[in-house]
């Protein structure tokens, strides 16, 4: 057959030019698995949607554990994680903004009298996946449950003693005003007793400071055995200028410390208006309170012991400030 004067060429094995390398693409890998809650067909990512647009529809509500955090890094929202915390706060009837309970838990009796609590007091019950209550505690072991607490709302020290003292020289109110001061105190466990000891001898408030201080946390209000829903906890930007307020009002400031000015027995402003100011066990007062108190008392207690816890001291002091108070 003739070729018309052309010769035939045989293909080059290979890749031809300009090819680009198209097949090398196709050989490539598409990557790690995406997370379940990151597939839009996944029910874990419809989850994590929601739980998203829930945390967004609550004030104040933003990513973190136990403590949420508002303006100026203050806490705002709190949570109880674990069944046997959980059912323990609402025996002691903390008050509780929502219980979350995982899909699908697993029951048992603490999960049974949890819902039962809530529902008896009106606590919300909010089914919730798993990735959010992981988020909610940051990831804390929570088996399933999540006590929302709301923030505590504090009133102003200079205001509650303002209005007690009226009320008092009113005659609104029976006893003379008493208030118990926090100095350094920071195991919510000292403030929950302290509140009960307040609630237990007919007192008036507790004042914590605003900064380097104990809150009224999960913590507080379980110890307080439900006094903190009878007492208020008033807060104070300077503990200092306060004192020296409550002292401008009238009221006496008493500081605790074992090496008193006078003994606890030998008190005599006991039916005046008081305020007990307390310290941490290991440093005690500081030294502008000290100076700013108008006496310092002293409990007597055995030599070998150096010191008393602080809600023992003040619960002690209470003790006698009502016993005198109740003598004729």
């Amino acid at each position: 057959m003739a070729n018309n004067g052309r010769r035939s060429v045989k293909a080059k094995k290979g890749p031809t030019i300009g090819t680009g390398g198209h097949g090398r693409k196709a050989l490539e890998g598409k990557g790690p698995t995406p997370k379940a809650e990151d597939r839009p067909y996944h029910k874990a990512h419809k989850n994590k949607q929601l739980a998203e647009r829930s945390a967004a529809k609550r004030p104040g509500a933003s990513r973190g554990a136990g403590a949420r955090s508002g303006p100026k890094g203050r806490a705002t929202e709190e949570v109880v994680t674990g069944r046997n915390s959980v059912v323990e706060a609402l025996r002691a009837g903390i008050p509780a903004k929502a219980l979350h309970v995982a899909i699908r838990i697993e029951m048992d009796d603490r999960v049974k009298e949890s819902l039962k609590l809530a529902a008896e007091r009106g606590i919300p019950l909010l089914e919730t996946g798993k990735p959010e209550l992981d988020r909610m505690t940051d990831d804390a072991i929570h088996q399933g449950l999540v006590l929302q607490i709301p923030p505590y709302e504090y009133q102003d020290a200079y205001e509650l003693a303002e209005e007690t003292v009226d009320k008092w020289k009113k005659g609104h109110v029976a006893n003379a005003p008493l208030f118990v001061a926090l100095d350094g105190i920071t195991d919510p466990r000292n403030l929950g007793a302290i509140i009960r000891s307040v609630s237990a001898f007919s007192g008036h408030g507790v004042v914590v400071p605003e900064r380097r201080s104990v809150g009224v946390t999960a913590a507080a209000w379980k110890t307080s055995a439900g006094a903190a829903v009878r007492v208020p906890v008033a807060r104070a930007a300077n503990l200092n200028n306060t004192l020296k307020a409550f002292k401008n009002m009238g009221i006496y400031v008493l500081g605790l410390d074992g090496d008193g000015d006078v003994s606890l027995p030998d008190l005599s402003l006991a039916k005046e208006p008081v305020c007990i100011v307390v310290g941490s066990e290991g440093k005690g007062l500081s030294r502008l309170v000290r100076e700013n108190c108008d006496q310092i008392v002293s409990i007597p207690i055995d030599s070998a012991m150096e010191s008393l816890n602080a809600s023992m001291a003040v619960g002690i002091s209470l003790y006698e400030v009502s016993r005198q108070r109740a003598a004729k």
